[in-house]
């Protein structure tokens, strides 16, 4: 089996550390080599980040370069914009549709960029474009948005069963969030 290469990009204290955390373990009980690699760069809340979830028959190195990921997962639509580059021809970005607006756009020195949707499909992306914050916030709270990506996340590994998904929220979730996050994972993947 080839290499697959999944990046998972948001702003810091979005979840998408547990995220990857999950999309990993729920890879090495398929059997696979699985690397992860968090890049922080401004990780407090507000700054970007990006992990990179690389799994195959063997996986030498956790890095993904431009023009080699398969899917981006995206918590935010700029974010998801400002990796596209990474992309291979023909991948997928699966965005949450929110949008955090970073510091020029807080002081008034840029505009947040508009029609960034069309202009990644336009750029030949394959879009799963949807309200993640709204389908999160109707399962219990907003915090479980990276969940609920992770649940649309599911429908794209047909081969990986709910069963196998639950083990994973069970096994890395607190268990005081568990029913919460089962609620989030499923309305994603129903979404």
């Amino acid at each position: 089996m080839d290499t697959k290469n999944i990046m998972i990009v948001g702003v810091g204290g979005q979840g998408t550390l547990l995220a990857s955390k999950m999309l990993g373990f729920v890879l090495l009980q398929q059997g696979y080599d699985v690397k992860v690699s968090e890049v922080h760069g401004m990780s407090q809340r507000g700054g970007s980040v990006v992990t990179y979830v690389r799994y195959g028959k063997k996986v030498y190195s956790p890095v993904i370069d431009k023009g080699e990921a398969d899917v981006i997962i995206s918590f935010e639509k700029l974010e998801a914009a400002r990796w596209l580059e990474f992309l291979k021809k023909d991948g997928t970005i699966i965005t949450n549709t929110q949008e955090v607006e970073p510091m020029p756009v807080i002081t008034g020195a840029a505009a947040y960029p508009e029609n960034l949707i069309e202009k990644m499909q336009a750029a030949g992306a394959k879009v799963d474009a949807k309200d993640f914050l709204l389908i999160a916030q109707e399962a219990g709270s907003a915090k479980a948005v990276n969940i609920a990506l992770m649940g649309r996340l599911s429908t794209y590994f047909p081969e990986i069963s709910d069963e196998q998904w639950q083990d994973a929220i069970e096994k890395i979730v607190p268990p005081k969030f568990l029913d919460l996050n089962r609620k989030a994972f499923e309305a994603g993947r129903n979404a």
